[in-house]
């Protein structure tokens, strides 16, 4: 399966969750068993009667920060929309492009390294905007908070940009920022409760713009009964970029380019990997962002340290080594997620679980139910 159009599916729009469930783990779960070629129905509150005592559970512990922000141009006063994508990034990862709007770096009234805090985003906004331009940005009670200074346009519309704010990035975006959910989710427009919900509750290291939806089913009393199995419980990071889930735009698999996602894979989860290959358990990611940062780790073999920047885009005819079963939720057509899942359980089943799953009306996307592929 080369072709980009071979990952396309159709799908009522009715069944794309718009809100989550009142309890994390009263989601459905779709399990394939790839062994038997077979399919059935479940629920997450039920994963400690499916999974077993060797099993090993590696979860993504990354925290979603509230990076959609919006504003106005203080110099037009039009409407600005953007997104936080890191902070204190170096000019060499991304230079400026030769477009004429940019102006040379070294123009900047003073060093970047001597900047406080150098943000990388993305904005929207009516008309062309300007290098040395500054956006006013507002919470969600439209109360004015700081300013952003755009210091260069990078390539693909992002721009490094500096907060005129004292206080940290995290709690800065705190008190600006909106949860960045999906478009398909209410028009990206959050509620109070999308705080809570559309993070993990074991999420510890801020620094993801979307959340790692499989491991939105988990509550602490389904991790509880897991330990009591006993079942071990390992945590890569892999900060979740905008890129995990925008379509594929090129013809074939082999012409599109995979965005980056900084993550680590720390020394005790591989230990934990040896323990349970030792006693013939099985190694569960919980979300591909779990398996992307455990293939990365594996490139060689055997799972080894890892820290940094991974643009591992898993699809055939790639040979997992680090993973034996994964849980998932159902994903958009045309993406790299779909691609990875499909990579795994095998083309055929997961399309047959895919349809299995609309015609069962499971929920779909971030909000929506869940897959075990075992």
């Amino acid at each position: 399966m080369d072709q980009i159009d071979d990952y396309d599916y159709e799908l009522p729009a009715d069944l794309i969750a718009q809100q989550p469930l009142a309890r994390r783990t009263d989601a459905r779960l779709l399990i394939v068993d790839r062994a038997r070629g077979t399919i059935s129905h479940s629920h997450v509150r039920e994963l400690p009667d499916i999974l077993r005592a060797k099993d090993l559970l590696v979860l993504n512990d990354t925290k979603v920060v509230p990076a959609r922000l919006e504003g106005y141009r203080i110099r037009t006063r039009g409407r600005w929309t953007g997104l936080f994508l890191s902070h204190d990034a170096p000019i060499s990862q991304s230079g400026p492009t030769d477009d004429s709007r940019i102006s040379d770096l070294e123009a900047l009234d003073r060093p970047l390294h001597e900047h406080p805090t150098v943000w990388k985003i993305m904005g929207k906004t009516r008309g062309r905007l300007d290098t040395g331009e500054s956006i006013m940005l507002c919470d969600r009670s439209a109360q004015e908070i700081c300013s952003l200074n755009l210091l260069a346009h990078l390539e693909q519309g992002l721009w490094l940009a500096r907060p005129e704010s004292s206080l940290p990035t995290w709690e800065l975006l705190d008190k600006v920022g909106r949860v960045p959910l999906p478009p398909y989710i209410r028009q990206g427009t959050m509620v109070d409760s999308d705080r809570d919900r559309y993070q993990t509750v074991y999420a510890r290291r801020p620094g993801a713009v979307a959340a790692p939806t499989a491991g939105l089913h988990f509550s602490e009393e389904l991790l509880d009964r897991l330990r009591a199995l006993p079942l071990d419980i390992a945590y890569v990071t892999l900060h979740v970029g905008i890129g995990t889930f925008r379509p594929m735009t090129a013809r074939k698999l082999d012409e599109h380019t995979m965005h980056s996602e900084w993550g680590a894979v720390r020394p005790d989860v591989c230990q934990a990997v040896r323990t349970c290959r030792e006693r013939a358990g099985r190694v569960i990611a919980v979300g591909t962002t779990v398996a992307r940062m455990l293939e990365s780790a594996a490139a060689s073999g055997p799972v080894l340290p890892f820290e940094g920047e991974t643009n591992l885009f898993i699809r055939p005819p790639f040979q997992f080594q680090a993973i034996d079963g994964l849980l998932t939720n159902f994903h958009l057509p045309r993406s790299t997620l779909l691609v990875l899942v499909r990579t795994f359980g095998g083309d055929a089943l997961i399309r047959e679980a895919y349809a299995e799953a609309i015609d069962q009306r499971y929920r779909f996307y971030s909000y929506g139910d869940a897959m075990l592929i075992l």
